[in-house]
């Protein structure tokens, strides 16, 4: 029923093209007729309309994966840097919160893992919106931010690196196997904001796959159990994309690279000193405005990546 509406609706956004087309090409033949100011306004406008829908056929044609449709769990760890890539992982948590938020996603903390002073060790999300997982599987890398650091009296630039991973929400079409002697359960005190019971109860689940070292973990819920059946969706979600690069790594996959968290191996660089610039590595795309970007305005380095990874 699914397949049937999603063809639908791209039939229908078809011939709704057609219609427009069919329109401006009328309106065109009328101008040469007779210049007409209200006729120039409709072309305007009806180009716009045509344009709109051609841009949203292209992205739907750049997001035609096989799980690009689903939704996404997306991580974020720090890494070189100590407190300062910490609070640059705090920063990108926020940065893709907002930019689920812009997307009318429902956004869920399903781990967190609070810095020793600032920031956050590492965080995990559920971004539930359609083609969520298309389009942040190409923030699946190392970010590297370069600026004066609040935390350094004086006052000294720094340069920060976190990780950001990303599994399509696809627990159930996933067909895998994961033994229970292939894995290791530990509970602990959940930690970071959750309500009256963190930090009261061992509710908080972490599930380690022994073969691969894959680790998931989920603190949100009250109950353990629920934790549970949680970090076991991250896992499968997990292996099912480890299972993916082994496949794709024969066809260049650059989602199949795996690297340190630092330098020489990042896929964007934020800089906000000396001078200001948000340069992603894969699809050439420069922007100076780096407060947009960081207040969840990813759609054009999105967009630009998907054509880049399509040619």
């Amino acid at each position: 029923m699914q397949e049937i509406a999603d063809i639908k609706q791209a039939v229908d956004g078809y011939n709704k093209l057609q219609g427009l087309i069919s329109d401006l090409e009328t309106a065109i033949e009328l101008m040469q007729m007779e210049e007409d100011p209200d006729l120039v306004k409709e072309i305007s406008d009806l180009g716009e309309q045509i344009e709109t829908i051609l841009h949203k056929f292209e992205l739907e044609h750049l997001l035609g994966g096989q799980h690009d449709k689903c939704s996404a769990i997306l991580s974020i760890n720090s890494g070189a840097g100590g407190t300062e890539s910490m609070d640059w992982a705090n920063m990108l948590f926020r940065m893709y919160s907002r930019w689920g938020e812009a997307q009318k996603a429902t956004v869920t903390v399903l781990d967190y893992q609070a810095g020793e002073e600032a920031g956050i060790k590492s965080v995990t999300l559920s971004i539930e919106v359609p083609y969520a997982y298309g389009k942040l599987k190409t923030e699946m890398g190392v970010h590297r931010l370069v600026r004066i650091s609040p935390f350094d009296s004086a006052k000294r630039r720094h340069t920060s690196f976190a990780s950001v991973a990303v599994y399509a929400d696809i627990e159930d079409e996933i067909e895998i196997e994961i033994l229970d002697s292939d894995l290791r359960i530990d509970t602990y005190r959940a930690s970071g904001a959750g309500g009256q019971h963190i930090n009261k109860t061992d509710s908080a689940i972490r599930i380690t796959h022994i073969p691969t070292g894959t680790v998931a973990q989920c603190q949100n819920e009250r109950s353990q159990h629920k934790n549970r059946a949680t970090a076991m969706k991250i896992l499968k979600a997990a292996l099912y994309r480890l299972e993916e690069e082994r496949l794709q790594k024969e066809r260049d996959s650059a989602e199949a690279e795996k690297s340190d968290i630092a330098w020489g191996s990042q896929i964007r660089s934020y800089v906000m000193h000396p001078y200001q610039l948000v340069k992603d590595y894969r699809g050439g795309f420069e922007t100076g405005n780096v407060s947009s970007v960081m207040d969840g305005g990813l759609d054009p380095i999105i967009e630009s990546n998907l054509s880049f990874f399509a040619t």
